[in-house]
This record gives C-alpha cells, structure tokens and sequence, in this order.
C-alpha cells in the first residue's frame, strides 16, 4: 500500500505524533507536554481532555512537518500508558480524588494510591492471579475500581465507562467502546485465552456490581490490537487532526506494548519475535517476551495470550521507575545543580550530559573506577518484577564525602548497573520457567545512549540490540495503523517491513568478573532491606 501511517504515543509526560511511510521511515514527529498533578500519598492524575488537545495538536504539526496530506495517510494507530480514565453520562470526566474537579478524571499507572486494596486482592487469592505472575500490582486497573468504590462511590456509581488510555483514545477517534485485548489483559485481569472476564473474581474483592451489569462498563467487545474500528476516524475527529474522514484506526496497544511491536520483529540480526525480548526503557522500563507457550513465571505478569503478537503469549515484567529512578537518584548528589547548569549551556538534558561525561572518562569499560564503592539498588518505587514487591524501596551503599562532578558521574554509572541488575534478575527467572532469550531488543528515550545498552549489556550479561527507529514506540503504534489499513496482511509482514535491527552490543568479557560479583552484593542488599523492612 502507497501512502503513510500515523503513530500516536501518550506517555507519562507527553504526547508524540509520528508519520512513517510503508517502509518504517519517519517522516516527521511533533510533541505536546501533558499536564499532571502530584500530590501525598502516591496520588498523580492527569486529564483526558487535555490529553486529547494534546493529541489533535501533535497529530496536524506532524503532518504538516511530513509535507502530507490528509490523503497520504491511510491508518492510525494509538500507545498510551496502562492509566485509568472515568467517564460520566454522555462521555464528561468525572473526578477521580476528593478535590472534586472533574478535569482531573485518569489515575496515571504510577498513581499507588490502592495498595491497602491491592494487598487485600492478594490476601484473597483466585486462580485469575495466575496470569498476573501470583501477584497483583497497585498499577493495575482493578485495585484502582476498588479505590473509587470505597472512597468516592458517587464517582463509582456515576461512572458511565471506566477505560484504560488506550482505549480512550480509539473510543475518541472513532466512537468505537472497543477495547484492546492487551489493555485489559494485561491491566483489568480479562482472561483472554478464555475470552471471558472472571465473575467470581470481581465479587470476591468487592467489585460484584460490574459483573452486576454484565462488565459493561469496563468492555464487553474485545478485539485484537490492529483491528479497524467502528467506521473509521469520525467526522468530528477528522476534522480536529485535519485528515480526512474514515481512515482506518486499530485498536491500541500499552505504550510498552508498541515499542515492542516497534523492535522485535525486525528484519537483520539473529532471532525473531519469538526468542527476542523487548526492553522499553523510559521513565518506566518493561520487558516483553513472546512465547508460542504459557510461562508461569512468578512476579512477572502474564501469561497473557494475545496482548502484544496476537495468537502468541506474552510475559511481562519491567522496573516502575528506570529513567525516572536514575534522574532520581542523581539529582541526590550535591554537584547535580552544577551539572544541571552545564548541561543546560550544552543544550542537554542531564541524563544524556552524564552519559557524554562518562564516555569521556573511559565508558562501560571503566565502570569499575568510575563506580568505586558505590551500589545503588534503584528501586525507588518498588520492585515491578521479579519479586512484585511494591514496598520495595531505592537503597544507595558506599557513599564517601567526595562531592564533584566525577563522584556525579560515578553514582551515575552505579546506578545504570543497578538498572541493568534488575534485567538480569528478570532474565533468570523467566529461563528459570523455561522462556530463555539471549538478545534483548531496547527503545525508550532512557535507552537511546550506546553507554547505557553497553552497560546493560555488561550487567545482564545479554547481547543489547537496537533498531534504526529514532522512534521505535511511535514506529510500533504506526504498524498497528498499517495493519488496520491492510498494508500488511499480518503483524509479522509489518514489523520485518517497517523495522530493522542496526546495532547490537555483546557484553564486554573484561567486565564480566567485576559484574558478576557486583550482581551478588545487589542481591545481597536487595535481602537485607527486606529483612530490615519486616
């Protein structure tokens, strides 16, 4: 098929529009920065219209950056965060905290603000919590419900949908109230290899009035992510994206989910979807690993069936704060305002400065003088996988009273290898179940650095790819679009099409020693704070 594709990511921060033509080039990219609100106690919510602003504005600045028109495009497709969106009577936002403004209608996955309600879950046990790795996580949908049930039931009871992004987004685009198998596998417990949701289930933790209602509030279409919805882009949302009426829009994935569909199933390199693993590392880091059988795999969620390759199982595991954790814990150190301002003057954010810093300074070989005594476990907001230990916490050993910008540079370097660690534990326990990979696929704007995936590749010992995508999260979004629009007859066709694989780093064999041991005293304070904890 001639003409071009629409990728549109919602992040934590912002939203990207991206246009690529049938081979994966990208032609243009446009952003909008998302208004969110933070507040004590874990509480971060956003709005869905100033989402939607977002969205309509990025989309008409990409296609007009691309030199398209409106006939050039021919499919769109959506990513958004795994975030809850509550809807009122003719689709109004209803407010989901106690300020009471209704603009302030998603709970952002961060928010873990449920976790009385999550460990309740837990405590109850059911067989649906197989298929979220034994373990339910406050980021998940169904814990945030029951928050709103028990603290704010006149938004519960006057809730008209309750959609994740997603799905919001198609909904908007299209008036489809279609929702992604992914969305709701992955994040609302639907049992998609039974294709039903479990009633039992939500009337044992409490939610017995959506199964009340036959779960007509949360989904009762549920397709595969690609397909074309409804009749395509509505009059009205066609207009506010200035495309034409009728273009196909797919049915979306999780943001993760896209940089997966983004990476790999590209062309070039050794492998294929089935024994890659995506590694999506921006403000959050996922894992995705496809496997043409069910892995139980504690703490890692899933088995899930469909929700990234359709036809195929996925696990999914991943850390809740990567980029956000490392930004976190540098702007710790006394010299951070210092390097705040020269990265500034260079015109760079203070991640990428560091990173250029420590090149400079010997890169991912050196990291054994760089780091010195410093360990950095990097959990600040819990452990995602493999030990779905939400009140986990970040843990820096080894401090000295240095307070330049090298000692900067080396809790830096500690705290990529604390990231890389965790990948690596992750690694184990889904070979430990059988589910084995030995190159990792990674996008994200966290992982764009060639010091950051060598030092991944060195402390998880696991060759590091990645893809000629700048964008490989947007570029997976437009293969949803291009397989809606019939570009492509299947997933696979698309993704070896429309994306490559350019690089890969093996783990450095000179480092491998250092890292091993590095590993053990990680693990060891992993346990010692869990021990200090209890």
């Amino acid at each position: 098929m001639s003409g071009c594709f629409a990728g549109i990511d919602v992040g934590t921060g912002s939203v990207r529009a991206g246009i690529f033509d049938s081979n994966g080039r990208q032609l243009a990219v446009a952003k909008r920065d998302i208004r969110i609100w933070k507040e004590h106690g874990d509480v971060v919510e956003q709005s869905s219209d100033d989402i939607w602003a977002c969205v309509c504005a990025s989309v008409r600045e990409a296609i007009s950056r691309a030199g398209t028109t409106a006939a050039d495009v021919k499919g769109i497709g959506f990513d958004a965060t795994c975030s809850l969106v509550v809807l009122g009577a003719e689709g109004h936002p209803l407010p989901v905290g106690r300020h009471g403004d209704p603009a302030r209608n998603v709970i952002v996955w961060m928010d873990h603000r449920a976790t009385g309600q999550t460990d309740r879950i837990n405590a109850l046990g059911s067989r649906v919590l197989d298929y979220v790795g034994g373990i339910i996580s406050p980021e998940m949908e169904t814990p945030k419900l029951l928050w709103l049930s028990e603290e704010l039931p006149e938004t519960f009871a006057g809730a008209w949908q309750f959609l994740d992004l997603a799905d919001f987004l198609t909904w908007k685009a299209t008036g489809s109230l279609a929702r992604s198998v992914c969305t709701v596998t992955c994040k609302w417990t639907y049992l998609a290899h039974e294709q039903r949701w479990d009633e039992g289930y939500f009337r044992s933790i409490g939610l017995g009035a959506l199964a009340d209602e036959g779960f007509a509030r949360i989904g009762t279409e549920i397709v595969a992510a690609g397909t074309p919805l409804g009749q395509g882009l509505t009059a009205q949302a066609a207009e506010q994206f200035g495309l034409a009426p009728g273009i196909a829009v797919a049915a979306g994935l999780i943001d993760a989910h896209a940089g997966g569909i983004g990476t790999v199933g590209a062309r070039g390199g050794s492998g294929s979807a089935l024994n890659r693993m995506a590694y999506v590392f921006g403000t959050s880091a996922c894992t995705l690993l496809t496997t043409t059988e069910p892995a139980f795999v504690p703490g890692v969620w899933g088995p899930y069936f469909s929700a990234m390759v359709p036809g195929f199982w996925l696990n999914e595991g991943g850390q809740s704060a990567a980029g956000a954790a490392i930004d976190r814990l540098v702007r710790l150190h006394p010299a951070a305002p210092q390097a705040l301002e020269l990265a500034k003057a260079d015109g760079q954010n203070l991640s990428v400065w560091l990173a250029h810093r420590a090149e400079a300074a010997g890169g991912a070989a050196a990291i054994a003088e760089l780091a010195g005594t410093l360990y950095v476990v990097p959990e600040f907001l819990g452990n995602r996988a493999p030990f779905a230990d939400h009140l986990a916490r970040g843990i820096v050993v080894g401090l000295g009273m240095d307070e330049d910008l090298d000692s900067l540079v080396g809790l830096y370097m500690a705290g990529l290898a604390g990231i890389g660690y965790g990948l690596r534990q992750i690694l184990d326990a889904q070979a430990a179940k059988g589910a084995r990979t030995d190159t990792v696929v990674v996008s994200g704007g966290a992982g764009q650095s060639a010091l950051v995936r060598q030092v991944l590749a060195d402390a998880a010992d696991v060759n590091i790819a990645a893809t000629s995508s700048p964008e490989p999260v947007l570029l997976g979004a437009a293969i949803l679009g291009a397989v809606a629009a019939g570009g492509y007859d299947d997933f696979g066709k698309a993704m070896s099409s429309m994306s490559e694989i350019e690089v890969v780093y093996p783990p450095n064999a000179a480092t491998r020693a250092w890292h091993q041991r590095r590993f053990k005293g990680f693990e060891a304070l992993q346990a010692a704070y869990r021990s200090l904890r209890d």
